[in-house]
């Protein structure tokens, strides 16, 4: 009876979280350097878990009702965002011989920092998780809910792990430096465009 609302929720979740943002940028890096990416991958979804349920349940009304809250993400998440892809830019044109896959050379305590602040800080997983997901199945009865909420966390597991995974697989030939450097350029544009973006709706919301 509730298989329609699980659907809606796993296509409506997975048509938001599968196009490349911050978040998978960062779950795609670590799963080519092959360092902590299954717990990469845990973080975020743990995050979307919370995120979606907040959403659907009541959080979402909450959330849009107070600006000054979504202001202060959006500015932390304009800045975090124009760094990020300044450290992919400064990778770019780095002398590099390609990724030490499997090498630690980032450290645990720096992966998890990582992972939270593109996720923290990135009011895209706000607006997508809790505003857009929230408004549609907080309409429904409470049986539907759990099933749309569900599907939507469903899509983000296996997105995510899914992602996590294909990239380790395939990080010989993703390691390569010419093809890291068109990475690091694609993500470190994606993640300014991504910046202007939020300053464009900040500076409207001004107005």
């Amino acid at each position: 009876m509730y298989w329609l609302p699980w659907l809606q929720g796993f296509g409506l979740g997975a048509g938001l979280i599968m196009p490349i943002g911050a978040q998978n940028a960062f779950v795609l890096n670590q799963g080519i350097r092959r360092q902590y990416h299954l717990l990469v991958a845990a973080i975020c979804s743990l995050f979307d878990v919370a995120l979606i349920s907040a959403g659907v349940f009541g959080g979402g009304a909450a959330l849009q009702a107070n600006g000054v809250l979504m202001w202060g993400i959006s500015l932390a998440g304009i800045l975090f965002l124009l760094i990020y892809g300044s450290h992919c830019w400064r990778r770019v044109f780095r002398d590099s011989e390609g990724l030490a896959i499997g090498g630690k050379t980032q450290g645990l305590k720096a992966v998890i920092i990582g992972v939270l602040a593109v996720t923290l800080l990135n009011p895209q997983v706000y607006i997508e998780t809790v505003m857009i997901l929230g408004s549609v199945g907080g309409g429904l009865d409470q049986q539907a809910k759990w099933a749309f909420a569900l599907g939507c966390i469903s899509a983000s597991l296996l997105w995510f792990f899914t992602l996590a995974l294909a990239a380790a697989r395939m990080s010989a030939w993703l390691s390569r430096p010419w093809v890291q450097k068109i990475m690091d350029g694609a993500i470190g544009t994606l993640m300014w465009l991504l910046a202007a973006k939020l300053a464009l709706g900040l500076g409207e919301s001004l107005l």
